[in-house]
């Protein structure tokens, strides 16, 4: 069984925020914190080693964690986050989230460091109805396949995980952990609900 100290964590914050006018969407508030700190502040609960991935506002970013910029250009969505984070990690499994998403579970960690196996090179959450693809957590095993899919132009994250052994990790007791915000009418709305994600 993998521990949460052999693993480390991204918060993915290096979209272009197209829906949310081109602002950037970690920085946004929500309750009167930036998303980012939502996010941060339940994943550092569950294990050591957070960074964020990011490629404007760096400093803002650095306030909260190291910052991990892409090193393929024209922004080339969450697998140009996941790519260079993966590249620079220091454990086997690396696990990442959206920095859109500030109701994630106090277990997510555990449950995906529950559900890894000997053959798994990629680990994905399931809600009960739906894969939610960028709640993922990667073996560096899949770092090879990912740089070739990523220099042959592909970016469609759900086609990478058809490529390699991907395995799904059972969320369906709290689908709220993946609740995001892709508009300022999301947040509005959002904002006033009585929504949580623990443990059941």
């Amino acid at each position: 069984m993998l521990s949460p100290t052999q693993t480390s964590w991204v918060i993915l914050a290096g979209g272009q925020a197209s829906r949310m006018g081109g602002n950037d969407k970690g920085l946004i508030e929500f309750r009167g914190q930036p998303l980012i700190e939502h996010v941060f502040s339940r994943l550092i609960k569950q294990v050591d080693r957070v960074s964020i991935n990011a490629n404007r506002n760096l400093e803002r970013y650095q306030q909260y964690a190291p910052v991990i910029t892409d090193t393929f250009a024209d922004y080339p969505g969450p697998l140009g986050g996941i790519h260079a984070a993966l590249s620079a990690a220091d454990t086997d499994w690396v696990g990442f989230v959206p920095c859109d998403s500030p109701f994630i579970s106090d277990d997510l960690v555990k449950r995906f460091c529950d559900s890894v196996t000997n053959e798994a090179d990629i680990l994905v959450a399931h809600d009960g109805q739906f894969h939610q693809p960028v709640f993922t957590m990667f073996h560096k095993r899949a770092l090879a396949p990912l740089e070739a899919f990523l220099e042959r132009g592909d970016r469609k994250i759900i086609l990478l995980y058809k490529e390699c052994h991907t395995e799904y990790v059972d969320f369906s007791q709290h689908p709220a952990c993946f609740i995001n915000l892709n508009t300022p009418e999301e947040l509005q709305q959002l904002a006033a609900q009585d929504i949580s994600c623990t443990k059941h």
